[in-house]
Parts: structure tokens; sequence; C-alpha cells
């Protein structure tokens, strides 16, 4: 069973999606971020579930999972432990700092 870690980054990604929604309904925000976070426990026994992710440059360990419009960003940094870098939405611009990988030049 793989071990989920919330990174910092992913908690105030969570936070920030639940102040944005809360504006319009206290309701939804609270059950957007309970689907979120249940979609992140399909990765305790299989974390190769999401597929690679493009912005990614070919790294097969960053990885996602989608939710409405948001994508689940995460790594398997071993084969016990699993971190959620980022929750982002898609209609924003992924950045290379949001997968804690170098953009190549």
């Amino acid at each position: 069973m793989v071990k989920i870690i919330w990174t910092k980054r992913s908690l105030t990604d969570l936070k920030s999606i639940a102040d944005y929604i809360s504006v319009d309904s206290l309701k939804y925000a609270s059950l957007t971020l309970q689907r979120i976070m249940s979609i992140t426990t399909y990765l305790k026994s299989n974390p190769r579930i999401g597929r690679m992710v493009p912005e990614a440059g070919g790294n097969d360990r960053i990885r996602e999972i989608i939710y409405g419009n948001y994508r689940v960003i995460y790594k398997i940094t071993s084969p016990q432990i699993v971190h959620i870098l980022t929750v982002h939405h898609s209609a924003r611009r992924l950045r290379q700092t949001s997968l804690g990988t170098k953009k190549q030049t």
C-alpha cells in the first residue's frame, strides 16, 4: 500500500480552490474538495493509474488524475510513497516550477 503525502503547495492549492468556490457555495466548495481528495485514494493501490503529465518532458514518475476541471498532479517518489505536487485548474497554464522540475532551454 502506497502512502500519499500532500505537499504544502498542493494543500495551498486546495485552500485556494475552496476559497474561490465558496464565494458562490460553501456546500459545493466542500463537496469539490472531498471529491478531489477521495480520487487520490486510488493511488494507494495503483500509483500508475494516472496518465503521464505532458509538460513533465517524458518523466514517467510525474503523473496526473483528472477530476472535472482539475488536474491532480503527483510524483511517484518511491514504490511506497506518492507526493501530491499540485492541484491545478486545467484552464490555466502549468508552469515547470509546479512540477518541481527545471525548465529546459
